[in-house]
């Protein structure tokens, strides 16, 4: 009877010890926490690129970093003012080079055809993707998207 209770013991002991490794930077789960949004004042047009009509998303909704082999991908959600908005894509700024182990990048969009109605917010959702090599991601500590209205940001 002795040696099963001890063996639960040393089994309960060992799992609770687990807790350290899921709150470590060993987990890759934690190496970008949840986004969360700050307020920013911005221009819309995208400086920098006369030939590129888009302009920034009026805000971005969620912003996620996925780890995947050789890197991550960081994909953002965005809500323009109506219907209809297309062409999504996130653009590195300072040429995808972190800045102060920050990496910044604006989510723009291009303008509907024709004039759209304003409809839900789920229906209008736009999201826009791209991918960044474990090169790149080794120095930086934050990754921020920028929209017209706010901005969200992803922390180590």
């Amino acid at each position: 009877m002795r040696l099963p209770v001890i063996g639960v013991l040393v089994l309960a002991l060992t799992l609770g010890g687990c807790a350290k490794v899921r709150e470590s930077r060993i987990n890759p789960f934690n190496w970008f926490k949840r986004s969360e949004s700050v307020t920013v004042v911005q221009e819309g047009i995208v400086p920098g690129r006369p030939d590129d009509p888009r302009i920034l998303v009026a805000q971005v909704t969620d912003l996620e970093v996925s780890r995947e082999p050789g890197g991550a991908i960081i994909r953002a959600t965005g809500l323009p003012p109506t219907q209809g908005w297309w062409n999504t894509d996130l653009v590195a700024e300072n040429g995808g080079e972190p800045v102060d182990g920050v990496l910044t990048y604006r989510f723009v969009i291009a303008e509907p055809l024709t004039q759209q109605r304003v409809s839900t917010e789920w229906s209008r959702e736009l999201t826009a993707a791209t991918h960044i090599s474990n090169i790149k991601l080794a120095g930086v500590r934050q990754i921020v998207v920028l929209g017209a209205q706010n901005s969200r940001v992803s922390r180590r």
